[in-house]
C-alpha cells in the first residue's frame, strides 16, 4: 500500500469519525429537549396562540439573521403554503425577505432597525412576531420585540444558549440550551415543523 493510499484511508475515518460525532451531538441536543418537560409544554402553549391568532384574522411576523433569516423564510413558507395539511393559506410575513425595505431603514436609521420599522408599519393587536435569535442577543429582533410594545399583539422568541436578553422580554420564549450555533439551528428548524403540525392540527379544530 502507498504513502498516498494510506493518506487516503486516514483522511476517510477522519472525516467518518467527524460525521458520527456531529449527528451524536445533534441527537443529544433534541434529547435534552425532550427532557425538558416545562419546554415542552411551551411549544404547545406557542403552537396554540398562533393557530387563535390566525384564526382571528392575524398574521404571523417572522425575523431572522443569517441562517435564522432563513428558518424564519421556512417557517412562513410551511405557513403560506402547507405543511402536512390540504388547507387554506395563511399569513405569514417575513422582515428580513423584503430587502428594499430593510435597506432603506439600515440606511436611514441604521441596521439595528429594519426589523422595528416593519413591527411599527405592519403588526396589529391580534398578530404574533417571531423573533430568532441563536445567541438571543440579536439587536434588530431585540428591538422589533421592543416595536411590538406599541403595536400589541404576541411576541415568541425561539433562541439558543442561555436565552440571552430576549428570553426576559418576550411573551413565549422557546430556549434551546446548547452553546452550538449549529446545533441550536437544528433543534429550531426541528421545533419549527413541530409547530406547523400543531397549528394544522389546531386550526382543524375550529
Amino acid at each position: 500500500m502507498s504513502l498516498r493510499d494510506i493518506t487516503r484511508m486516514q483522511g476517510t475515518w477522519i472525516m467518518s469519525s467527524l460525521i458520527r460525532q456531529r449527528l451524536q451531538e445533534s441527537i443529544k441536543a433534541k434529547e435534552a429537549l425532550l427532557a425538558d418537560e416545562a419546554l415542552i409544554q411551551r411549544i404547545s402553549e406557542v403552537a396554540e396562540v398562533m393557530a387563535e391568532s390566525l384564526k382571528r384574522g392575524g398574521k404571523l411576523l417572522l425575523c431572522g439573521n443569517g441562517g435564522s433569516a432563513s428558518d424564519a423564510l421556512h417557517f412562513a413558507g410551511e405557513i403560506v403554503g402547507r405543511f402536512q395539511m390540504e388547507r387554506s393559506s395563511w399569513p405569514a410575513v417575513v422582515l428580513n425577505a423584503d430587502v428594499a425595505s430593510m435597506t432603506a431603514v439600515a440606511n436611514d436609521y441604521g441596521y439595528d432597525e429594519v426589523f422595528a420599522r416593519q413591527v411599527q408599519a405592519f403588526m396589529k393587536p391580534e398578530d404574533v412576531l417571531v423573533g430568532i435569535s441563536t445567541s438571543g442577543n440579536s439587536r434588530n429582533v431585540l428591538r422589533a420585540i421592543e416595536a411590538t410594545r406599541t403595536t400589541g399583539g404576541c411576541t415568541v422568541a425561539l433562541l439558543g444558549k442561555d436565552g440571552g436578553a430576549i428570553k426576559d422580554m418576550v411573551d413565549y420564549s422557546i430556549v434551546v440550551p446548547n452553546e452550538c450555533t449549529a446545533r441550536v439551528q437544528e433543534c429550531h428548524i426541528t421545533i419549527i415543523h413541530i409547530l406547523c403540525e400543531l397549528i394544522e392540527l389546531k386550526m382543524q379544530e375550529g
